[in-house]
């Protein structure tokens, strides 16, 4: 007689066909697994059918009280994404708890076809999500770049930070490798941003002006005119990025970043009153924005509103209470005061 192995067991569903290797790696962290099985694994490209990972894992000493009846002390756990389970529950009512299964070829291609393009939407679905963290990836890399450019070009000023030491790329004219009729907009966008983090601007930026020229969306040139502004910034052509800043808030009144990223543009320039009001924009908007409140003070401090910036400063320190460039500037405005 075969021993009972599912007498306790549990499903972990999941979103993405790549989440199901990290909770079968979690899994086997975190218990002694006695076997593993890949169900479906070994059918060939031909066939589609029960797609699933079952792991028994040894239940932990902790967890047997109350079970002596049960000599397998044993929990089965199966791993799925979304879409294979929902096929194994469709698959057991017409199939395994049917009195008859479907016999004739024709019903059972159109099983196959079902099952096939669940499949397949599994794949599409992990493709555009690998696609998502790549963009994201890019994004990322990007903000870094674009903070530290803020830091080396304001941040001078009151902490003497070193000068801004990236390699501008020469203008020379290059062929338009990105340019085709088979890309996507969210492929040009990709491209933009990959130039924008080695640091090649002008090709960034020569993208993100063709995806303009495209017309789409204000939603879209919204994102595409604040990501130029930045590059635009990072080439010190500061009368650009303030024009993109202001066109990103023209069709996104709520960006905050963009009325953050402006401000920032009139404080490089010693414009404070005006970096001050983008700034107050910011906030109104977004008035936890640490950033934001902490050029303020900045701002403030340059025009010699000291007791607003230390308000600032007071503020700011509410977010980020560990920030060393935010005390160094509390105690310059303390100091001030006391003149």
């Amino acid at each position: 007689m075969l021993p009972l192995t599912d007498v306790l067991a549990m499903r972990v569903i999941c979103p993405f066909i790549g989440d199901l290797d990290r909770v079968e790696e979690t899994l086997s962290s975190a218990f002694n697994v006695r076997e593993v099985e890949h169900k479906g694994a070994q059918s060939s490209f031909k066939e589609f059918g029960y797609q699933s990972t079952h792991l028994l894992v040894q239940l932990p000493d902790d967890l047997q009280d109350g079970m002596e009846l049960v000599d397998n002390k044993v929990c089965e756990i199966q791993v799925r994404t979304i879409l294979q389970d929902a096929w194994a529950e469709v698959e057991h009512e017409l199939v395994y708890k049917a009195e008859f299964t479907p016999f004739d070829d024709p019903m059972k291609r159109k099983l196959a076809a079902l099952n096939a393009n669940l499949t397949l939407s599994d794949m599409l679905f992990q493709e555009i999500r690998d696609y998502q963290h790549q963009l994201n990836n890019e994004l990322a890399k990007r903000r870094v770049a674009f903070f530290k450019k803020i830091e080396d070009t304001i941040d001078q000023d009151f902490f003497a930070t070193n000068k801004d030491t990236a390699v501008k790329k020469d203008s020379e004219k290059k062929d338009p490798s990105w340019l085709g009729p088979w890309r996507s907009m969210d492929d040009l966008l990709l491209e933009a941003l990959n130039a924008h983090n080695r640091a090649d601007y002008l090709e960034a930026i020569e993208i993100y002006t063709h995806i303009l020229e495209t017309k789409p969306k204000d939603e879209i040139k919204a994102l595409i005119h604040k990501h130029r502004g930045m590059a635009f910034f990072a080439e010190s052509r500061y009368d650009e990025a303030t024009a993109d800043f202001s066109a990103t808030l023209m069709y996104d009144d709520q960006c905050y970043k963009a009325a953050y990223y402006r401000g920032v543009v009139h404080s490089v320039r010693e414009e404070y009153s005006e970096a001050i009001d983008d700034f107050n924009l910011a906030i109104d908007i977004h008035p936890y924005h640490f950033y934001s409140i902490y050029r303020r003070a900045q701002a403030f401090y340059h025009i010699g509103d000291f007791p607003k910036a230390l308000a600032d400063c007071e503020a700011a320190l509410e977010l980020e209470p560990a920030n060393d460039f935010l005390k160094r500037l509390k105690k310059m405005s303390v100091a001030r005061l006391k003149m």
